[in-house]
């Protein structure tokens, strides 16, 4: 399950930014598809409203994740553990990434990102470590202390995928997945102004969804007839059925790390 959020405005007596939840799901055929979509409210993600979500998508029948992937949120470990005890917290290395990189001027940015590969590159935990305290003790390090700061307080959600091989990496290393969704979701609303209550957010999200999905489809049904020689332009599905490439892979490592889980569903 790949989570992340998106800010909306939203009418609540008065005009307020309140966060908009997307839910990514990525079941054992290698099919995406959304979960769900939920209004928070004002004043930024907590632990309480992370409950409510996974509780609805338990009741409405997902008994098990092997894997939920986000960004940080707060409060966010907890509900995990409440709803799925089993479930692995992965926070997105591309946010945290993003994150070490707000202490860091402009100009020193592409030197430090390459100072940081190393970190999320690394073998497994140990060498991981070693590269971080090298960083810290580095001139990089010395500079932006908060940058290391950032590593150091993710470092437990950080560590999760380190323990997977290259296949499973590429599956949870980042929720650029659900990016993409909610980078189209952003076209059809900034230009919206702000939104009367929740269940209009949610409609028009959906129906965005389901919109782009029709008109992508019909641009790929244009060209199914072109022989092979020709070029095809045609989008591909933006979620709803979209498949990860390299799954079959990343199912026989997670069956093999999973199973008592995977067994029986096999």
């Amino acid at each position: 399950i790949i989570i992340d959020a998106i800010i909306m405005k939203i009418r609540e007596g008065n005009v307020a930014n309140r966060p908009v939840y997307v839910a990514m799901g990525l079941n054992l055929d290698g099919f995406r598809d959304v979960l769900g979509i939920w209004v928070g409210p004002s004043g930024g993600e907590g632990a309480k409203q992370w409950m409510t979500m996974l509780t609805d998508l338990r009741n409405r029948g997902i008994m098990d994740a092997c894997i939920v992937c986000c960004d940080g949120l707060t409060g966010f470990p907890e509900a995990i553990q409440a709803t799925w005890p089993l479930a692995t917290v992965q926070t997105c290395v591309v946010h945290l990434i993003r994150a070490s990189m707000r202490f860091v001027s402009y100009g020193d940015r592409k030197a430090v990102a390459a100072a940081l590969k190393p970190i999320y590159t690394a073998a497994n935990e140990d060498g991981a470590l070693e590269a971080l305290q090298a960083f810290e003790a580095g001139p990089w390090g010395a500079k932006y202390p908060a940058a290391v700061k950032t590593f150091h307080n993710a470092w437990d959600r950080f560590i999760p995928f380190l323990a997977f091989p290259p296949e499973l990496r590429r599956v949870i290393y980042t929720t650029n997945a659900i990016e993409s969704l909610n980078y189209q979701l952003r076209k059809v609303t900034k230009n919206r102004g702000h939104f009367p209550n929740d269940a209009a957010v949610v409609k028009l999200l959906w129906l965005a969804i389901c919109n782009i999905e029709d008109k992508r489809a019909r641009e790929r049904a244009k060209e199914a007839g072109r022989p092979k020689s020709e070029p095809r332009n045609a989008p591909a599905k933006l979620v709803e059925g979209s498949t990860i490439q390299g799954w079959t892979k990343a199912l026989n490592e997670l069956s093999l790390r999973y199973p008592e889980r995977f067994n029986p569903t096999i």
